[in-house]
This record gives structure tokens, sequence and C-alpha cells, in this order.
């Protein structure tokens, strides 16, 4: 069965062509800077990489666009489009209402519009795409996987926040969760480099990127993570602030800034840019951070402190902590955040094997000393293929998949 996994972003859609139940990934690219002038396909297939120059007006178009280049004589991977088995789509929020992937009809439509008003950057493209995928594939099963599935099973102590309870009940107003598929992905592969099943480990996992979150694994089930209502709540990110006082955008207001600006400011000009004042990209901190930029420096020690509360917060909830999981971008690549986070949780029994850390880059790894009391793993995400499996289920007849089932 061949598995076409998208996930449509406002600027981007990625995809990826399995072969399932193989895993095999026939196929796979994306579509960039789509509503600018220069739009562009990058399409690898074969072994070999193809770009696409094109002007692409919306997530519509760039669907088209994919298809097209699948079925292309030259440079596909198809005969026709209708090998294409099911689809599986990526969306960010689902609310209460998804605690798992759902084959998609217009009630399951009805519902991701409704959340828009919680991921308003997210929800909307990725409903482009389904919409998209629809009329261009018309008679295949589409499957939604939610980012906040995987927190489902969080318990009501740990979702709520301590507002009047009545807008929890009016509004929804409450802890969701993100990077779900992510961290039930690294869980289940942890377990499984533990010999451990699936039910059977308590983990922090870390999804360190532009975007970041911290999860609490007891028993192979979320029950605490970092994100809340929206992905602005947790450690502090590429460009959002994580955690702060609320009264801190009360007393902005006072000075002059609205609604809009304050957005803004938190969601796009905070975190590591916002504190270095020059860079989100871990990267180049860490570049200026060795050459004595106060503010790089300053940048990322905040960046790893408070990731040190989140773990340490974490262990004492789950009690026993048999493994922590690094993946994203800086916790698949970055050998000195990875040291740095671990030489400050030693208290729950890490112990960091430095030669097998500098080894670990952007590859599935142990990293612990052999007398560690705690594993430590870097194992690079894999949502697409997360999101390619619980669909092939689904188009197998299966009407959901449980976040907690795979």
């Amino acid at each position: 069965m061949k598995v076409l996994v998208i996930n449509a972003g406002s600027s981007s859609v990625k995809y990826h062509l399995y072969l399932m139940p193989e895993a095999e990934v026939l196929a796979h690219g994306f579509v960039e800077r789509i509503g600018e002038k220069t739009s562009e396909l990058s399409h690898f297939c074969h072994g070999n990489t193809y770009t696409v120059p094109a002007k692409v007006g919306n997530v519509g178009k760039a669907m088209e666009l994919i298809l097209q280049t699948l079925v292309d004589k030259e440079v596909g991977i198809l005969q026709q489009i209708s090998e294409i088995s099911a689809v599986g789509h990526r969306v960010v929020h689902g609310g209460e209402e998804f605690t798992g992937s759902v084959v998609i009809d217009e009630n399951v439509i009805a519902s991701i519009d409704k959340f828009a008003d919680l991921a308003p950057l997210h929800n909307p493209p990725n409903l482009a795409g389904i919409r998209a995928a629809q009329s261009h594939l018309p008679n295949i099963k589409q499957v939604a996987c939610f980012d906040t599935a995987f927190h489902a099973t969080i318990p009501k102590v740990a979702y709520m926040y301590a507002l009047p309870y009545e807008l929890y009940e009016k509004y929804g107003i409450r802890r969701y969760g993100f990077h779900g598929i992510s961290h039930r992905y690294v869980a289940r592969r942890a377990a499984a480099l533990m010999g451990k099943g699936k039910y059977d480990i308590n983990a922090i996992t870390c999804h360190l990127g532009n975007g970041c979150s911290i999860t609490a694994v007891k028993n192979g089930h979320s029950i605490d993570t970092s994100m809340g209502l929206t992905p602005l709540e947790g450690v502090p990110m590429g460009t959002r602030s994580g955690d702060l006082d609320p009264a801190i955008l009360f007393y902005l207001e006072e000075k002059g800034y609205d609604v809009k600006t304050l957005k803004s400011l938190c969601n796009k000009q905070s975190g590591l840019l916002g504190l270095s004042g020059v860079s989100n990209d871990m990267r180049e901190l860490e570049k200026l951070a060795s050459k004595g930029h106060e503010r790089a420096e300053l940048a990322i020690d905040v960046f790893c402190y408070r990731i040190k509360k989140y773990i340490g917060a974490y262990a004492a909830i789950l009690d026993t902590v048999d493994a922590v999981v690094f993946t994203g971008g800086i916790g698949e690549n970055s050998v000195f955040m990875r040291e740095k986070i671990c030489n400050a949780v030693t208290q729950i029994g890490v112990k960091l094997d430095l030669a097998a850390n500098k080894d670990a880059i952007a590859k599935e790894a142990e990293i612990n000393t052999k007398d560690s009391q705690v594993k430590v793993f870097v194992i690079p995400t894999n949502e697409q293929a997360a999101i390619a499996n619980d669909t092939y289920e689904l188009a197998k007849g299966r009407t959901s998949v449980l976040c907690g089932s795979l």
C-alpha cells in the first residue's frame, strides 16, 4: 500500500510517499515560499534531488504540483495517482475531541476548523491541505493525525489552569500540549531500544528545536507536558518566550502595547532571539558564545536552566525515570547543549558518555555511561513515519487509532 503523508503549513507543504507496511520512503520533498514571487519544489527520489521552480499561490496549488511531480515521467515514482491508497495529514490542534488519529469526514473537518482559534497559524493551512487532497484524490481515505492527541492522557490535575472553572467549560481553556506525534514516536523507540514494552517505560522526552517542549511519559503515556493551551508556554524557544508572569503583558498594555504587538513580541521576538539580540539559531549562538558574546551566553544559559527545571519537575512526578530522550533539531545535533543539560541533571542519575555524545549527531544513539542509572538517548524524530503508520492502520479498516495504541 502506498501512503502519502502531508504536512501543510502557511508557507510550505512537506510530503513523504511511503510503501507500507515496510515503511519504505519512495519519495519525499517540500514546496516552500508559497504565496511569494519565487516558490520552489524540492523533490527527492531514486537517490537524486530535483528542483522545480514554480509560482505557487496557495496550499491547493502546492498539492497539485506535488501530485504532478510524483507521476512525472522523468522524476516521478508513480505511474498514476490512483496508486496512492491513503493520505495522512498532520493537524496541530484537535482539542479534547480527538484522542487519536481518525478518518476524516465533514464532522472532523468542522472540528479542525473550530479549533483554528487555538492554533491560528497551523489549523487553517492543515485544513487547506486536507481540502486540496480531497479535491485531487476524492475516492481514497484521508486521515488526520493530531499533535495534541498523545497528550490526551494527561490527568486533569495537570491540564487545568487555576482560573475560574467556567473558562474551561465555556472556552476549553486548559493545557493541551503539542509535538505529540514526535513525543510518542521517540518514547516508543526508547522503549524498544531498552527491550521494554511500549507501556513499560518512564521517560522524559525533550523535543528541542526552534519550537521546544518537554514531556513526562509514565508507563508509555503522556502525563504532563510543557506547552499549554498554545505552543507558547514552556521552555524558551527560538522566538517564543515560554513561561512568563502574565502580569508582564498587563504592564506592557498600560505602557501602550496593543494585543497584536504583544502577540508578536511573545511569539516572534522573544526566546533565544530576544535574549541574545542576534539570532534564534542555536548553532549561531554556540559560535558566538565560544567567542565571548555575553548575550549569546545568556540565551544558552537561560535555555538550559529552564530545561533543567522541567526535567527535575518531571522526574519528581514520575518517581522513577528510565530514560531521557533528546530529539528535534537542537536535541539531535547539538553535542554542546546535550552535555550542558545532562551535566545539570546528574541528581536524577544521569551520567553522560562524552565520547558517545560527541559521536551522536543526527543519528540514533545511547549516550550514557555504563553505570548511569538513567539511559540517555538521541533519537531523530520521525513524525511522518508515525503518521504513515496510523494512516495505514486506518486505511485497512480501523475507525480510529488511539494515542496509546501504537
